[in-house]
């Protein structure tokens, strides 16, 4: 993962010359390994919650333990961006829904569209069809019209509802899907776009995902394996200026608006994907030591604010230890 460039851009995703996203420079680039997910009875099937922890995750194996006794279902993967050694692994290929976290997917084809010269500078009309009063920037602003990049870092750094949904209707639902397949991503989809309310008609969830999967996407970001190196750093280029630090990286100490550059050591790029009764965070922290690639969902019944509370504090203690993690040698 290279620090991205200090210059202003329309569109941050631009990698610099020779750029290595990932691992240390000494850390050998390998093909991506497939990764075969299984189990889980669907979107919002409950696990066993069986868990297996490096010895550096013992309170967030516990804090996340803690929440399944309460009847939450939880998910969690970290893993040595290097080498993929499995850090922490709690029902790790429990699908589970994640909100629009399934982003990810929608800015993969998105980059890889823009590389391959089916999208260029275009300037996208916002449509009533694509208005939601969800996250982002776009519903408050007063240009109607946005180049497809500029629609892509709206969606990186605000999870932008408006700007998600119009490149969603720009490059379609089955692109993305293929793209995914083609990628050897099995259980993670984005199978939606985002909407002030569910009929029974639509999909239950915007998008849905095990931690192990999200992980693996992640690293393979990191390591510029995601389709090709261009596209991986345009896409990591982009979620580079996520604002949303609140869960797992609430951790990490970086400054919530601006953690692109090397501070103290570390930089994170971080995606979350937050709705009612759902938290979920994927990303990749690189520090002095190492870095990690991780995805942690948790579903629980939201009914009060302690409940809510009791799972973003679980979550930071993930963070915590992922954190001390990245501090230390990376085992080879």
């Amino acid at each position: 993962m290279t620090e991205p460039d200090a210059a202003p851009s329309s569109d941050p995703g631009a990698p610099e010359p020779g750029a290595q996203p990932g691992a240390d420079a000494d850390a050998p680039r390998r093909p991506r390994r497939r990764q075969h997910v299984g189990g889980g009875d669907g979107a919002r099937a409950r696990g066993r919650h069986r868990g297996g922890a490096d010895e550096r995750f013992g309170a967030g194996l516990e804090a996340l333990g803690a929440l399944a006794r309460d009847g939450a279902s939880v998910s969690a993967s970290v893993i040595d961006t290097s080498t993929g050694r499995a850090l922490l692994a709690v029902d790790d290929t429990l699908v589970q829904p994640v909100a629009s976290l399934g982003r990810i997917l929608l800015l993969i084809e998105v980059a890889a569209q823009l590389e391959d010269g089916r999208l260029h500078g275009d300037r996208l009309q916002r449509m009533a069809r694509d208005t939601a009063t969800g996250a982002g920037l776009w519903q408050f602003l007063q240009e109607p019209t946005m180049q497809v990049p500029d629609l892509a870092t709206l969606v990186g750094a605000t999870a932008d509802a408006w700007a998600m949904n119009a490149l969603l209707s720009t490059v379609g639902i089955d692109a993305v899907r293929h793209r995914a397949e083609a990628l050897g991503i099995d259980r993670t989809a984005l199978i939606d776009r985002v909407r002030d309310r569910r009929g029974p008609d639509d999909a239950p969830d915007a998008s849905v995902a095990p931690s192990g999967e999200l992980a693996w996407l992640m690293r393979g970001l990191a390591l510029g394996e995601v389709v090709d190196e261009p596209v991986s750093n345009r896409v990591l280029g982009w979620l580079s200026l996520a604002s949303d630090t609140s869960l797992v990286a609430g951790a990490f100490g970086v400054d919530p608006l601006a953690h692109r550059a090397l501070d103290h050591g570390l930089q994170a790029v971080v995606v979350t994907g937050s709705s009612t009764g759902v938290r979920a965070e994927a990303g990749i922290l690189r520090g002095p030591g190492s870095s990690v690639s991780y995805a942690v969902t948790v579903t629980f019944d939201d009914a009060t604010l302690q409940q809510r509370l009791a799972v973003i504090e679980a979550l930071r203690t993930v963070g915590t230890e992922v954190l001390e993690v990245v501090h230390a040698p990376s085992y080879r």
